[in-house]
């Protein structure tokens, strides 16, 4: 597990879904794109008796952050009961804009904010084919095609 002062640290998938597991407040916040949900598939926490919270950092064409991301995941938490000090894991395609979301939501008060490094699929490989070197896919997860 690596710490950043802007947020609680990078784990990796395997440590996300074990934290995930193992905490029954725990939430997976998955922040790609409705595109990339219906097109790449989602994580599949059925197994652990779990859902994944679906909320978009950026919108398809990829534009800037969504504007009221901060707050309207804060309200959606809240709904489920979860409070300041609920470890929250972002997970995107590489990792880059779930840890802009773990600052974001770190920034709004919430004090256990992790990135899931790797994202979902992770970079490219040699071929150029995600999901394959790193990664909730790679790490041979459970996800669903949706």
């Amino acid at each position: 597990m690596q710490f950043s002062n802007q947020y609680a640290g990078d784990v990796d998938s395997a440590q996300a879904y074990d934290r995930l597991s193992g905490n029954e407040n725990a939430v997976l916040i998955d922040v790609r794109t409705r595109a990339e949900w219906n097109f790449v598939g989602v994580p599949d926490l059925s197994a652990i008796g779990k859902e994944t919270l679906f909320v978009e950092w950026q919108s398809f064409p990829p534009a800037a952050p969504v504007t009221d991301f901060a707050s309207d995941l804060s309200a959606l938490l809240a709904q489920r009961g979860c409070d300041k000090d609920t470890e929250l894991f972002f997970l995107c395609r590489s990792g880059q804009r779930s840890q802009s979301a773990a600052i974001a939501l770190t920034q709004a008060g919430f004090g256990k904010c992790f990135n899931v490094s790797g994202g979902f699929e992770g970079p490219l490989d040699p071929k150029g084919h995600r999901g394959t070197q790193s990664g909730w896919k790679a790490a041979g997860l459970p996800w669903v095609q949706s």
